[in-house]
């Protein structure tokens, strides 16, 4: 039996989140069939983290793979559940784990963002009448990748290397101009500023690609706002691509991310890190200590160790 595989979500105030990230643990479980696979949330939704190292604890688990479920390196994946695992090995006696990384550009995730985007343009074609998989768009046309935005500047800046990426790669083959990329919190543009600079740039077909991985608040507000802009802008024709979702793909990658923080070959590039690297503007963040997220759920919430933090996810 190989270690336990703990899928770390960040958690959602949306039911629908909550069952597809289970439906995904679900399908995890049936697809690595020889280990225990169990998941858990920092905050917002239960079950807490410290419930699911628990269970896995007391049917004998000693050590375990611990992956966080996110699409970025940021301060959740780089401070928060290193924080609450650590809480975790003062909790239970033996207790270690090996931590992987974040899912990142991983060509499989570009894959599942190309096909979410072609759904859209596949749903247009056949309005349009045609079956024709190469028949490219008559309008211009670009595509707004949509982040969740963060305060970490690494991460901020992988979302622009997925749009790039998915430009130079699959959406060009699809006749797809240009991918712009925006944040729908924390960071800039925002939604109506992107959609604003690629109505400047001439695209008069845009589809909005939300780069989350399940349902929740914030890719509901990414749809809510490009409809908004939408309705302002009756010229355009805006559309707005599903989540990755819970899917076979998916699955792919964790499995891969396990397979390396098992045998310890996890590929993280530190160069553009806050918290090791002086970036300019960030100097104060190297070396900072890192406390987790304390769920509403966990016995620690409640006496006096709260960040002062509200989300809406």
């Amino acid at each position: 039996m190989q270690p336990p595989l703990l899928l770390v979500g960040h958690g959602t105030r949306d039911d629908k989140g909550v069952a597809d990230f289970e439906a995904f643990v679900e399908r995890l479980g049936r697809r690595l069939a020889d280990r225990e696979v169990a998941g858990g949330f920092i905050e917002l939704s239960p079950p807490p983290l410290t419930d699911a190292v628990r269970d896995l604890y007391a049917k004998g688990h000693r050590r375990m793979v611990a992956l966080p479920l996110m699409l970025v390196a940021a301060g959740h994946a780089k401070g928060d559940i290193p924080g609450a695992l650590a809480r975790e090995k003062e909790r239970h006696a033996g207790f270690d784990y090996a931590y992987g990384r974040p899912l990142g550009p991983h060509p499989t995730v570009l894959r599942l963002l190309a096909e979410r985007l072609e759904e859209v343009l596949d749903t247009e074609q056949a309005a349009a009448g045609t079956q024709d998989p190469a028949a490219a768009p008559t309008e211009p046309t670009a595509v707004l990748l949509v982040g969740r935005g963060s305060t970490d500047p690494d991460a901020n800046a992988e979302v622009c290397k997925v749009a790039r990426l998915l430009q130079e790669g699959h959406a060009a083959v699809r006749g797809v101009d240009f991918v712009e990329p925006a944040f729908i919190s924390l960071a800039r543009p925002s939604v109506p500023e992107g959609l604003e600079r690629i109505r400047r740039l001439g695209a008069r077909r845009i589809v909005v690609l939300p780069y989350f991985l399940f349902s929740g608040v914030l890719p509901d507000r990414v749809a809510d706002q490009a409809l908004d802009y939408a309705g302002e802008h009756p010229g355009l024709d805006i559309r707005c691509a599903q989540v990755i979702g819970d899917c076979d793909g998916l699955a792919d990658v964790i499995a891969e991310r396990y397979d390396e923080a098992r045998a310890g070959d996890i590929r993280m590039n530190c160069d553009t890190c806050v918290y090791r690297i002086a970036l300019p503007g960030f100097e104060d963040k190297v070396g900072a200590a890192q406390t987790p997220h304390h769920h509403p759920d966990d016995p620690a919430h409640g006496h006096g160790h709260g960040h002062g933090h509200g989300h809406g996810h």
